[in-house]
């Protein structure tokens, strides 16, 4: 989409967009923690406003909620891990809720197997990561519902190569904080990119669910 159209048409997605790209390159500066904590919550909350904005209906302030929930966990998540990770699984549940009204109708033998897997390895490896054993439970607990979410998303009737992509690209972020509590304690890897995949995981998300609900209600 041009760029002068993109700004008349998707004010609210340009702006997250812009929050969300530039967090990346001050998120390790001297920016004091407030500032830094409001600039990350932002890219994802203007996701929701643009959801509300974009189309009008009970699904559309149901991803909007999702999105909210997750500029939520952002933000908290900087004062407290657990607290941050609550506010995160309530958005995955308000998604599983979502994906689930809308599951495909029939699926694959391959689609099947992913989201079994999701189910499975997600909470697994989850469980395995962290040093702190003591940790690892709650840890396993809160990834049921990320694998959950994940797997009502590669199922579930929205376009699979953005809705269902952007959920696993979510987890993978996820999956890469937890490994930072472990293996990837040393590791540059994490701090490059865990807010990249989070923030276009829940950008496909989001983009995705509304581009979807609009077509379905543009009359043939």
């Amino acid at each position: 989409m041009p760029h002068r159209a993109l700004i008349e048409k998707r004010p609210w997605l340009l702006a997250s967009l812009a929050a969300g790209i530039s967090f990346w390159f001050v998120k390790d500066s001297d920016l004091p923690g407030l500032y830094q904590m409001a600039w990350k919550g932002a890219g994802v909350a203007l996701l929701a406003v643009y959801a509300l904005a974009r189309h009008k209906g009970a699904d559309s302030r149901t991803i909007a909620a999702v999105m909210a929930f997750g500029a939520l966990g952002d933000v908290l998540i900087e004062l407290m891990l657990e607290a941050g990770a609550v506010a995160f699984l309530i958005g995955h549940l308000i998604a599983i809720r979502l994906y689930w009204q809308h599951r495909r109708v029939a699926t694959s033998f391959s689609q099947n197997a992913a989201a079994a897997a999701f189910l499975v390895l997600i909470p697994a490896i989850s469980f395995l990561l962290p040093a702190d054993r003591a940790a690892a439970p709650g840890i396993a607990l809160y990834a049921l519902g990320l694998a959950a979410m994940t797997a009502a998303a590669w199922t579930s009737s929205f376009p699979r190569y953005r809705v269902g992509i952007g959920a696993v690209m979510f987890a993978v972020s996820d999956l890469l904080i937890f490994a930072e509590l472990g293996p990837l304690a040393s590791s540059p890897l994490p701090g490059l990119l865990i807010w990249p995949l989070y923030y276009f995981g829940q950008f496909l998300i989001c983009t995705g669910v509304i581009g979807e609900l609009r077509s379905r209600s543009t009359p043939q």
